[in-house]
């Protein structure tokens, strides 16, 4: 065992998952998330660094094709006309157009390229955040307020890989981005569907939808 406070349900039960040349991996024994500890981290102009080499855009089918995985069961669950956010939405953002597409009104966050806190105070029928999870370095903070900004009866869309056991994760290329440091397991979504009170569906194999119950 070890001090090392887990950032999503702020316990201390974390033991060594993993470690390589370049970081270490701990588990959470309560909600089973891995982390790495924050030594690790990337400073924030790195981190950025990092994510100015992608590039993604509404124009690249292959990334519309990608994205298709949450898109297309978080749109079946809107009403006409929805209202969304897309946190973490990047240099590039595509799933907000592909939902305009289709008629609903979008906001866009992102800390570095779109940082409208306003977008962060308000609900809407749906919240997505692809490939965003795995960057959080307060994920309790953050995904409290992720939830907040999820009207009752709307959903939150999901994508991350998760992890399966230590040994899938010794040849997990997803571990190796040096800007990834909490990795999802399925307990760790179901321990956030049961604090939460929503439904959890997995729609893909690194897809999930949360849903709000109504009030």
């Amino acid at each position: 065992m070890n001090n090392f406070t887990c950032p999503l349900c702020q316990t201390t039960q974390a033991t060594l998952f993993y470690t390589d040349k370049r970081r270490s991996y701990y588990q959470c024994g309560c909600c089973q998330l891995v982390f790495v500890p924050s030594q690790y981290w990337l400073s924030a102009k790195s981190e950025k660094q990092e994510y100015d080499k992608h590039i993604n855009t509404p124009e690249d089918t292959g990334y519309r094709t990608f994205l298709n995985r949450i898109f297309t069961p978080v749109l079946a669950r809107l009403p006409a006309k929805a209202k969304g956010l897309d946190f973490g939405c990047g240099p590039g953002p595509t799933l907000s157009v592909m939902f305009e597409e289709q008629g609903a009104q979008v906001s866009l966050f992102d800390k570095f390229y779109y940082p409208d806190d306003a977008v962060l105070a308000k609900q809407y029928d749906f919240v997505t955040a692809t490939e965003v999870w795995e960057h959080l370095s307060d994920p309790r903070l953050d995904l409290e307020l992720l939830w907040q900004c999820v009207k009752p009866g709307g959903v939150l869309g999901v994508m991350t890989k998760l992890v399966r056991d230590a040994e899938a994760f010794k040849g997990w290329h997803y571990k190796n981005d040096p800007t990834h440091i909490i990795f999802f397991s399925l307990a760790t979504l179901r321990y956030l569907e049961k604090k939460w009170g929503a439904i959890l569906e997995v729609v893909a194999a690194d897809s999930f939808i949360f849903t709000k119950p109504s009030n």
